[in-house]
């Protein structure tokens, strides 16, 4: 028996009305849901930012914050007619070394800056391979070495950047004679050495200044044929530095000056090779240990160096043993005879 047609008409009309109210209360029950198709999606917060930025690299050539690398290492000529030089003044680390017939010249170090021109340039030295394997794989310009050298350099662990191997990186300049007259740009010559190491631990330590010292206004380092002497600023709070007895100026940057000067005695003893002229070229040695002084913010102290392998770096220490921080800043390394 059909139940529709026994309710009649009424019931027919209730049944649909009790239809359209279910209807409408599953359509409700989705919206306040806030999605029709089920249950509303759960969201994750995003992961809290820290606010705190992070702190900038700090070079372990000079101990201050900057750029730490890669390390380009510039052999550069110290006679009058090279003077005054260009970009000196840029450099992290400038070492003064003895050549033939008690001259001197300079390997300056550079990673924390990348000047557009150093020089003058003048040839590298068997001993600045042994001086530079603590830096990793620097890379080297310099403008010429002895025939019987060039193996060597190309076999050292450096990437050697003479100027047949970095054209692009050297200029000559007019207004000087050769062979004084030849600059590097930093940043086309490491791009001819794109995997040159990146500024590392060397050994030294910088930071607040040891007890004691002795006040020191002037101290002069003497070479057979040449003289340096490092006068304390206070007013610049550096070492100003003098060559031959006249103020070292450079053209880019005005007067040459250290935080911290280093005269490191070492061993220099005639090596097989010569110079043009028939003079012996010395070998500065500066793998063992010996004494230092020590020059940093006007007062001198004396120190012990030590670098028992060429693979690692130089440390100084007190009399006493402990490490002796440098002055933040530009440091000058003088290799003096012990």
């Amino acid at each position: 028996m059909d139940t529709s047609r026994a309710r009649g008409p009424f019931g027919v009309a209730i049944a649909a009305v009790a239809a359209v109210a279910v209807v409408l209360a599953l359509v409700l029950a989705g919206c306040g849901t806030g999605d029709r198709n089920g249950p509303a999606p759960t969201t994750t917060p995003p992961a809290p930012t820290s606010s705190v930025p992070s702190a900038p690299a700090v070079s372990p050539f000079t101990g201050l914050p900057g750029r730490t690398g890669p390390v380009l290492a510039v052999k550069i000529d110290n006679v009058g007619a090279a003077r005054p030089h260009t970009g000196l003044g840029a450099a992290d680390l400038v070492y003064v070394e003895q050549v033939e017939a008690g001259l001197t010249r300079f390997l300056a170090v550079y990673a924390s800056q990348q000047p557009p021109r150093i020089g003058p340039v003048r040839s590298a030295r068997e001993s600045d391979v042994e001086l530079l394997r603590q830096f990793g794989r620097p890379a080297l310009a310099y403008s010429g070495v002895r025939s019987a050298l060039k193996g060597f350099l190309r076999e050292a662990p450096l990437y050697a950047l003479p100027p047949e191997r970095a054209p692009a990186a050297y200029t000559r300049a007019p207004d000087r004679p050769a062979p004084h007259n030849l600059y590097i740009d930093a940043e086309r010559a490491l791009a001819a050495a794109p995997s040159a190491g990146t500024a590392r631990d060397i050994g030294f330590r910088f930071g607040p200044a040891p007890a004691g010292g002795r006040p020191v206004d002037r101290h002069t380092v003497r070479f057979p044929a040449a003289r340096y002497a490092f006068d304390w600023s206070a007013a610049e709070q550096r070492w100003l530095v003098s060559m031959d007895g006249a103020p070292a100026r450079t053209t880019d940057d005005g007067r040459v000056g250290a935080k911290t000067v280093v005269v490191q005695y070492v061993g220099i003893r005639p090596s097989t090779f010569r110079d043009r002229g028939g003079n012996v070229t010395p070998y500065t040695e500066t793998v063992g240990s010996g004494s230092a002084l020590v020059l940093r913010d006007g007062k001198g102290y004396d120190a012990r160096w030590s670098r028992p392998s060429a693979t690692g770096g130089t440390t100084f220490t007190t009399p006493a043993g402990d490490p002796l921080a440098f002055a933040p800043g530009p440091v000058w390394i003088v290799l003096a005879a012990r």
